[in-house]
């Protein structure tokens, strides 16, 4: 029996379950198990309208990006469709950009692995455990797409059954008192500590940085194009069911959250650990520990695979050495995979002699590309729109409300960009984010440009 493989050598062995989960895996990570409690710190009960609210703008940037890839499913992807509609320094500075931000967000996983091992095996070195985890991402991305979505597939799933029972527990307590007595806590926690929005619309705003930090990575949906199985049926329905996920598992865990317990208790902790401690269950951190682990190895999962092929895209287009455009027999870009881990590797090492506060810098930074990331594939559906419409073809998977909505969530992102920058603590992530591209600019010109010149006129 032969493979299905598309024109880069890949193999088109990933089916809709894995993708539908693969999104969850990517963007259901550290930054909501844990990271929520910064997000409820800032913003309160109100926290629960700036999921909401990002949600949404986050189903624009898919439903954009999903367009393009129904009608041309690439690896690639958008950093693909960046180098062919906006030329070639937008495909350089997209694709190197992403694969710079999900090598920071595999650093900050493999690190919180290696934490939270610590607390079942306090004798072992954090480094062991970092590394352990990084050779067992490697066997599981080296082996087959198949295998690597198998993996993503049931990680993902431990996260999501987490949630959903979690949410179901909760409103037991909630609406009939289960766990305590009988009596129901109801929603009244959500506006008796302060109200609903304690720190004002500024608490909204400073929050949304971190829920920002937390949806990062569901654009990977898109980088799976030219590795499944009938994408214009698979891809249309993950994105579509972007919304659902949202209100379940970001906006409905948070409220069940935070009526059982008030916001104002909340530690630095993770607020699942407190919220399954009171519905009775006493080995609550135990098993939020668990799922945490999980976590964090799915999303780095889904960042290492990322990388592999986003790298192979810009090998392709001249834009990377032309070793990282090889595939194995498997339909694997082993040789990109291996610079992506040995990369991770170093930074996992130089992550344990950093400061404290490198995580605060680490979500700011990743933050900021992830922002830039969307911009870019935001600015590229108006020009492939412009294109198609030249050319007058069917399209039968549109961006609702183009072109406003591009424009409309290109202002949010700018905004969130503009409160990063005018606070003292994400500021460093937005100076450092917009000199990385400026760093990324100038290498093009120096190194690149002619190169990729060359190859658009053979395309031509």
């Amino acid at each position: 029996m032969t493979k299905d493989k598309n024109s880069e050598g890949l193999h088109r062995d990933l089916k809709q379950r894995h993708i539908r989960l693969i999104g969850i895996g990517a963007c259901i990570g550290v930054g909501l198990f844990l990271g929520s409690a910064s997000a409820i710190k800032l913003a309160g009960p109100a926290v629960m309208l700036t999921y909401a609210i990002a949600g949404f703008f986050i189903y624009m940037i898919m439903r954009a990006l999903g367009e393009m890839s129904v009608s041309n499913p690439v690896a690639g992807s958008f950093g693909r469709y960046a180098h062919d509609y906006l030329g070639p320094l937008a495909g350089f500075v997209t694709g190197w950009n992403y694969w710079f931000l999900w090598i920071l967000t595999c650093v900050a996983e493999i690190t919180a692995v290696a934490i939270y091992m610590g607390v079942w095996f306090p004798d072992v070195s954090p480094w062991i455990w970092a590394m352990a985890s990084l050779a067992m991402m490697i066997g599981v991305n080296v082996a087959s797409v198949k295998i690597f979505g198998e993996f993503e597939f049931w990680f993902a799933l431990i996260k999501v059954v987490t949630i959903i029972l979690l949410i179901i527990a909760g409103l037991g307590m909630i609406v009939f008192g289960l766990g305590n007595s009988g009596v129901p806590v109801g929603f009244s926690n959500l506006w008796t500590n302060g109200g609903f929005m304690p720190h004002g619309i500024m608490g909204v705003l400073l929050a949304f940085q971190m829920v920002i930090f937390s949806y990062g990575g569901i654009e990977v949906i898109g980088l799976t194009a030219g590795e499944v199985k009938n994408p214009e049926k698979a891809i249309p329905q993950a994105i579509n069911s972007v919304p659902w996920r949202v209100l379940l598992f970001y906006v409905g865990a948070i409220c069940v959250i935070l009526s059982i317990y008030p916001w104002t208790e909340l530690g630095q902790g993770s607020p699942f650990v407190s919220t399954f401690e009171s519905l009775g269950i006493k080995s609550a951190a135990g098993i939020i520990n668990f799922v945490v682990i999980t976590a964090a190895l799915s999303s780095c999962n889904s960042g290492i695979y990322s990388t592999g092929r986003m790298l192979m895209n810009l090998s392709n287009q001249q834009q990377a050495p032309g070793v990282f455009s090889k595939t194995t027999n498997q339909g694997v870009p082993k040789r990109a995979l291996a610079l992506t881990l040995a990369i991770l590797f170093l930074g996992v090492m130089l992550n344990y002699l950093a400061p404290a506060q490198l995580f605060a810098w680490l979500t700011s930074i990743v933050a900021t590309a992830n922002i830039a990331t969307w911009i870019i594939i935001l600015v590229t559906h108006l020009k492939f729109r412009q294109t198609r419409s030249s050319q007058n073809p069917t399209v039968s998977f549109k961006m609702p409300w183009a072109p406003f909505s591009n424009y409309l969530t290109i202002a949010f992102l700018l905004l969130v960009v503009g409160v990063m920058a005018w606070v003292p603590e994400t500021r460093i992530g937005v100076v450092l984010g917009a000199g990385w591209i400026l760093y990324l600019t100038i290498v093009y010109f120096i190194a690149y440009r002619k190169r990729s010149g060359a190859v658009a006129e053979i395309a031509k």
